[in-house]
């Protein structure tokens, strides 16, 4: 049975939604959390105050749908790696660590504020909360790819998937947590490929190893913001 299609004004509430999560992220990435009121993304966003906490009750709540958003980019990021039965997966490992950091580089106020909100629900500050379950879903696709790798013989078997996943998430946030609050010099792309190389120096298998990263292509941009250079138009769903 084909699914119901939306009624106009659902359709009118989730465009008003998205308009509310654009202005705040716009503002946000600009001002900072902390200085930015709801009264401020209303204007931004053309609602009323009120409207705003209709479809968020709280700022806590907006920022956690933003940083749930980011989440769910990151596992449509895993999907594709998943999907793709032919490269490498080292090579896949490379450009994951590539993506991360051109698009980070890009969008570098609105990381800078977020990415704070994505470390404390990555060590369990936010516990269950939806941003939470957005990064449990990531966490599951990269155990899944990281084990791909070691059934195909392209990773070590002396660690288990989940112990890779630690370290690689480990690694990239790190050197994401440098490039963002202490040191900004040169390319975060460039040093997001040199701790794919530190990642994947131990554990890849030398037949593998030599494999160029793919072009991963996506259909949804992790900030849709018109004030930005989108990397992606369409809007994004959310899988499971």
């Amino acid at each position: 049975m084909s699914a119901q299609p939306e009624s106009p004004r659902s359709l009118r509430q989730n465009a008003q939604r998205e308009r509310i999560l654009d202005a705040a992220r716009t503002l946000f990435a600009s001002r900072g959390f902390e200085a930015v009121t709801m009264g401020e993304v209303a204007m931004q966003a053309g609602v009323v105050r009120a409207t705003v906490f209709n479809h968020f009750g709280s700022k806590h709540a907006l920022v956690e749908a933003i940083t749930a958003g980011v989440f769910d980019y990151y596992a449509q990021m895993l999907d594709q790696a998943l999907a793709d039965e032919t490269a490498a997966t080292p090579a896949l490992v490379r450009a994951l660590f590539e993506h991360m950091g051109a698009g980070i580089e890009q969008f570098h106020g609105f990381y800078r504020e977020v990415f704070r909100e994505i470390m404390k629900i990555q060590v369990g500050l936010e516990e269950g909360s939806t941003a939470a379950r957005a990064a449990e879903r990531t966490q599951e696709r990269l155990v899944r790819l990281l084990a791909r790798g070691q059934q195909r013989g392209e990773l070590s078997r002396d660690f288990s998937a989940a112990d890779l996943e630690t370290a690689f998430s480990s690694l990239a946030n790190g050197t994401i947590d440098r490039w963002l609050y202490e040191d900004a010099s040169g390319s975060l792309r460039e040093r997001m490929r040199r701790a794919a190389e530190i990642f994947l120096g131990p554990v890849a298998s030398e037949a593998s190893r030599a494999a160029p990263a793919p072009a991963l292509v996506f259909a949804s941009d992790p900030i849709p913001n018109p004030a930005v250079i989108p990397l992606r138009r369409a809007h994004m769903r959310r899988t499971k």
